[in-house]
């Protein structure tokens, strides 16, 4: 009688060998290891970076960023503004086909933004298009879309992976199932997809740039252990694994089959607050906890000094970005102030993570035994990517059980507005976005709508300065780190590279 293990890998054979493509004895076939699972393949729908990361080897937008997050033509070849702001005449690059042989045009857009700025669909990254008031076709390569008001931001927007364009047919298909069966004009096409073990995909004969991808398959394999990521580098079971174990970098980079990577990021890590929520609701008591966190050792103990302390709200690489005075650690302080606040023997309470690798549980495990020693008794909980989902993201603020929230945040745009207006404005509170402290401040919303709605750099330096004054003054969160991204890959890999928001750029990924 066959066992459980057997039987699950005879039915992913089975999955593997109905595609041509996907021999074992296939040439330039990679693993890539991440850190979590994959919670949907539909962009216009996922909450996390790492998601919307696989989703670019099948989906491609209008617009993109290279690996420096500079922005680039992807499916148009231009594009002109109106003077006032509100509206874009976007031009297409012909002759492109989605993987089900139909070919991307102007229609293909309007599909995908009538779908996308439609609030009955309630897709989780509706607020990203909620701006757009039509889209109209002019002919078959040109497209015109108009904007309910200015929106300075836009054309990042449409760079963001989130503004993938799928297969109008595929969406009529699929309907609201399309985040399992994704079909783009991106260089490979959908094969399987293992909720728990594994996505695959397989080079598209079809796609429009030549001599492109290299790449035969890549198998995107989620493996929560950052240990058992960095074996699988050093067995040769993957080819590239991110993160890796930041206590184990020193010792990948010595191993000459190894390339050890550390990149700059714009992600930042933070602890929110549910400030609708005692004793979270008072100011003193955010206060205490930032001064009971020693940034300085967090970045040494849990992330082997590859991080460094916030002093800020927006990573300082983020145009806008205001920096302050660094938070100072200092636990007296802490139990002064909760002792103001009503609680001299501090108070018992929950941390719940975004992710359970093994980073994040040092960080929830640091952190535990800093608030301890101020009073603060803390349930920790790591959560995988259905847990989050589940828990936080899809509960509003009556039904929310968070409490205290240990996550990070990478603008995928790539500028002030992603940066600030998902985790602050009170319009982004879950399930709506990701204001985990379901923070709001009149005044923070309208520096950010007002600095969307002009084109004066100066004006909008300003806004975005008084906004992040404001946050950083009531504290809804405890800004932790900015983290760098390591990454490893076998020698023989080439062209594949985490990018600043922690997403990928595979482009020119080759095997050799």
């Amino acid at each position: 009688m066959m066992n459980k293990h057997t039987r699950r890998l005879l039915l992913t054979a089975g999955l593997l060998g109905s595609c041509a493509t996907f021999t074992a004895w296939a040439a330039k076939d990679v693993t890539i290891a991440v850190a979590s699972n994959f919670t949907t393949l539909d962009p216009y729908d996922a909450n996390d970076t790492l998601s919307q990361a696989v989703a670019k080897s099948f989906y491609q937008g209008l617009f993109g960023f290279d690996k420096e997050m500079k922005l680039e033509n992807v499916l148009a070849e231009s594009y002109q503004a109106s003077p006032d702001g509100l509206s874009y005449v976007i031009k297409l690059r012909k002759g492109v086909k989605f993987q089900d042989g139909t070919y991307f045009d102007a229609a293909a857009v309007k599909a995908n933004l009538d779908r996308a700025s439609n609030p009955d669909n309630h897709l989780k990254r509706y607020n990203l298009f909620k701006t757009i008031a039509s889209t109209d076709v002019l002919d078959a390569s040109s497209v015109k879309i108009t904007l309910k008001q200015p929106f300075s931001a836009f054309i990042n927007t449409l760079a963001s992976p989130a503004a993938a364009m799928i297969s109008p047919e595929a969406l009529k298909k699929y309907g609201k199932d399309i985040g399992f069966h994704p079909v783009g004009t991106g260089p490979y096409q959908f094969v399987a997809w293992n909720q728990t073990d594994f996505v695959k995909v397989a080079k598209f004969s079809g796609y429009w740039k030549p001599g492109y991808p290299k790449l035969d398959s890549i198998t995107w394999r989620p493996v929560v252990d950052n240990n058992t990521r960095s074996a699988m580098l050093q067995t040769g079971e993957a080819n590239f694994a991110f993160p890796i174990p930041f206590e184990q970098a020193k010792l990948l980079e010595k191993n000459s089959k190894l390339n050890l990577v550390a990149s700059p990021s714009i992600m930042q890590r933070y602890i929110s607050f549910n400030v609708t929520q005692k004793p979270f609701d008072d100011p003193k008591v955010r206060a205490a906890i930032g001064y009971a966190i020693n940034r300085e050792a967090l970045a040494k103990v849990a992330f082997a000094g590859y991080a460094t302390p916030a002093s800020g709200i927006v990573p300082p690489s983020i145009q806008y970005a205001q920096q302050y005075p660094a938070p100072e650690y200092n636990p007296a302080k802490a139990r002064e102030l909760l002792k103001e606040a009503g609680y001299p023997n501090g108070f018992t309470t929950t941390l719940w993570s975004s992710h359970n690798h093994s980073t994040a549980q040092k960080v929830l495990q640091f952190t535990q035994q800093q608030l301890a020693q101020v009073g603060i008794k803390v349930e920790v909980t790591a959560m995988d990517a259905g847990q989050r989902a589940a828990q936080v993201e899809d509960k509003g603020q009556k039904e929310s059980g968070v409490r205290m929230f240990y996550t990070g945040w990478s603008a995928s745009t790539g500028e002030a507005n992603w940066a600030l207006t998902p985790l602050f404005a009170t319009q982004s509170w879950p399930p709506t976005i990701f204001n985990t402290a379901f923070y709001s401040n009149p005044q923070v919303d309208k520096d950010l709508s007002d600095a969307l709605n002009t084109t004066d750099g100066e004006k909008k330096a300003a806004l975005y300065k008084d906004a992040q004054d404001r946050i950083w003054h009531d504290q809804p969160w405890a800004p932790l780190v900015v983290e760098k991204l390591i990454s490893a890959n076998t020698r023989n890999l080439s062209g594949f590279y985490v990018m600043p928001d922690t997403s990928f750029n595979f482009d020119d990924a080759d095997l050799k």
